[in-house]
């Protein structure tokens, strides 16, 4: 794998957010299909099966990749958006679907390589290699807000991440344990430990509200937390979408008593 480009960037917004990435001709930028949100002239694309790390690499080994991203839930392709001119820099831009944070990580400085959950990569400079991780442990698989895969990014230079809420970074100490929703789980490094296990009693595994299997994470190491996974938001708004849209809540809110008067009323 070689080296990764070198790029410039700057990032627009609080909780809704998005990275301009400044490249210099020739360089290129690889992004999750449908995240470009802007370009200037002279940046052109191209949707390719393979993330550009190994450009000696053929056809099967790029369409082996592109199956691998569609394990985990991915777009066959990537898109590769490139400096096509000669003279002055150019910019392009990529925004999170969800509401939350824009990440930026220099793997370079960060031990070359980090985990993360299937849909939390955005964009990375070209040279960035990723590639799946399956989980050692079967319950991680079938328990896990990932899956049975993870998502493996290799490189030394930038990647950018989302995440929806707050993104908060944890540092382990050695045998320091951290237990987690499973979807709150945005990225770690690969020295930290992972697995599933049951949230508590059976009791509170039913009713609790808090799922019957939480993340446990052991340092050393660094994790990336996020407040707001999006399973959890389409919950949400799921939940609370009047009866009549399919969503079966109800249209003045859970809850709400009066909400449940006027219904009376309407029908």
């Amino acid at each position: 794998m070689g080296k990764c480009d070198v790029v410039d960037y700057e990032i627009f917004g609080d909780d809704l957010q998005v990275v301009e990435v400044e490249l210099d001709p020739g360089e290129t930028v690889i992004a999750e299909a449908g995240a470009m949100n802007w370009m200037e002239e002279d940046i052109i694309f191209e949707a390719k099966m393979g993330d550009g790390s190994k450009p000696e690499q053929g056809f099967m080994s790029n369409l082996f990749s592109g199956v691998g991203r569609m394990i985990m839930g991915e777009s066959l392709f990537m898109t590769h958006f490139t400096h096509g001119g000669k003279s002055k820099k150019r910019k392009v831009a990529f925004a999170s679907a969800i509401p939350g944070k824009i990440l930026d990580i220099n793997l370079g400085d960060s031990g070359g390589e980090i985990l993360c959950q299937k849909d939390s990569f955005l964009c990375a400079a070209k040279g960035t290699s990723l590639e799946i991780a399956f989980q050692k442990k079967l319950g991680s698989g079938f328990f896990g807000g990932e899956g049975f895969v993870l998502q493996k990014i290799k490189g030394d230079g930038m990647i950018f991440l989302q995440a929806g809420g707050a993104q908060v970074i944890k540092e382990l100490q050695v045998g320091e344990v951290l237990r987690v929703d499973t979807g709150c789980v945005t990225a770690f490094t690969p020295d930290v430990t992972y697995d599933i296990q049951r949230s508590g009693s059976l009791k509170s595994m039913v009713f609790g509200g808090e799922g019957m299997f939480l993340a446990t994470l052991t340092g050393p190491g660094m994790v990336i937390l996020q407040s707001l996974p999006f399973s959890k938001l389409a919950d949400r708004v799921f939940r609370a979408a009047p009866a009549s849209s399919g969503g079966g809540g109800q249209s003045q809110g859970s809850g709400s008593i009066l909400g449940g008067v006027a219904n009376l009323f309407e029908r």
